[in-house]
């Protein structure tokens, strides 16, 4: 087999692997062999081959991790609405002690504290956290 045909064989096993894990990190290092492959068509040694693929698989996922694909969001998933449906939720406490009281809420108890800058008091608060089975709350608007 020629030097190009493993080159793009390479490249081709890399991008069916890419549609397994969706991050396109390993197209981007496709690319790369995809270059070697050209320049292996074009005549160029084993070694120039090589440099070729890794520079451009490097540079491909640089580019890539510095684009809007290749940042993640960092969310705190207790405090995002689209994870826990709880937040944003109204929850009615009858009596604080320590910052700390339980509930019933959805039918089950639950333990609930107070966030920053809420006041104790009695009546209806807002859910802006869920940790485990323990409500974090704020005044209710």
């Amino acid at each position: 087999m020629a030097d190009w045909m493993g080159w793009l064989v390479a490249a081709g096993l890399l991008v069916i692997l890419e549609l397994f894990t969706g991050t396109f990190y390993l197209l981007m290092i496709a690319i790369g062999l995809a270059l070697g492959g050209i320049v292996a068509l074009a005549g160029a040694g084993p070694s120039v081959q090589a440099i070729v693929a890794g520079i451009a698989g490097v540079l491909a996922t640089g580019l890539l991790h510095r684009s809007r694909f290749g940042r993640r969001q960092r969310h705190d998933p207790s405090r995002d609405r689209n994870v826990n449906l709880d937040i944003g939720q109204r929850v009615t406490v009858p009596a604080w002690d320590n910052g700390r009281a339980r509930v019933m809420y959805r039918g089950a108890l639950w333990d609930v504290e107070l966030g920053h800058g809420a006041t104790p008091h009695a009546g209806d608060f807002r859910i802006v956290e869920v940790h485990g089975s323990r409500l974090v709350v704020a005044n209710h608007l």
